[in-house]
């Protein structure tokens, strides 16, 4: 059973300054409440049992806020009938049982942050979710996790994209196999329209075999100098490991872009 996830917080988050030279952009709220609550409540409805959160020195906030009870509890002994006061105390006690948090403080990509979480890691398998990707309606993780037991084998949510906006995503080489999942046989990083394989785009979500912390550790760092898990997985997938994609049915909000924030916001406050 999957009961840990990892979940990648150390980027500069530089598509949302100014407001990041001040905030987290994990923190900044979307419709009265943090992004990254949103990302950690989908784990929590997926029955994942501990959250690892992978921070810098320079967002030791997070860690502040999450572990904040003792602010709320004092509060709350002035307020006592603040009911709402009351809830975010109770809220914030669970997560602080749930939440780990491991420091990435070089910013070597998504492969870096994942390897430094290998000792805590005790399944053959673990959930990744990244921040910037919200998926709200229906619990992806939880879907991945049921094709997951079904199939035995790494799962990647996934979402059909205009062909003209290929060259934004990481793209699927695909094996179709029903109307919501597929064999995945390649993944291709921001191709050209001429040369991507599919329309099926990576989203934010991945279910991971611990053995992918043993390429990680040998791996040797990409573009900009960073250690790309989309490396990894394509190694393990010419091992033959087998990688299913998922198309989810949620409603996807990107988040990582000063529009896209923007946007989300607007929309979860329709929902």
């Amino acid at each position: 059973m999957i009961k840990q996830a990892i979940i990648p917080l150390a980027g500069l988050g530089t598509r949302l300054l100014p407001l990041t030279s001040v905030l987290p952009k994990e923190l900044l709220p979307i419709n009265g409440k943090p992004g990254l609550e949103y990302i950690i409540d989908e784990c929590i409805g997926a029955g994942i049992k501990e959250v690892i959160l992978v921070i810098s020195a320079r967002k030791r906030i997070i860690k502040t806020y999450f572990y904040n009870d003792a602010f709320f509890k004092k509060i709350i002994s002035k307020k006592r009938k603040d009911q709402r006061l009351k809830t975010e105390y109770s809220k914030i006690k669970k997560y602080k049982k749930m939440i780990k948090f491991v420091y990435q403080n070089s910013p070597r990509g998504t492969g870096d942050a994942i390897l430094k979480c290998r000792k805590l890691i005790k399944s053959k398998y673990f959930l990744m979710l990244l921040p910037d990707d919200l998926i709200v309606k229906n619990n992806c993780s939880l879907s991945m996790l049921k094709i997951h037991k079904r199939h035995n084998s790494s799962v990647i949510a996934s979402k059909r994209v205009k062909r003209k906006d290929v060259s934004r995503w990481g793209i699927f080489k695909i094996k179709k196999n029903s109307s919501n999942r597929f064999l995945i046989k390649d993944v291709v990083e921001k191709p050209s329209i001429k040369s991507a394989p599919s329309n099926y785009a990576v989203i934010g979500r991945y279910i991971l075999p611990a053995k992918i912390f043993a390429i990680l550790k040998k791996q040797k760092a990409g573009k900009n100098g960073e250690i790309h898990i989309t490396d990894a997985i394509r190694t393990l997938i010419k091992q033959e490991d087998k990688f299913i994609g998922h198309i989810f049915s949620g409603k996807y909000l990107d988040c990582g872009s000063m529009k896209g924030y923007i946007n989300s916001s607007i929309k979860m406050s329709k929902l």
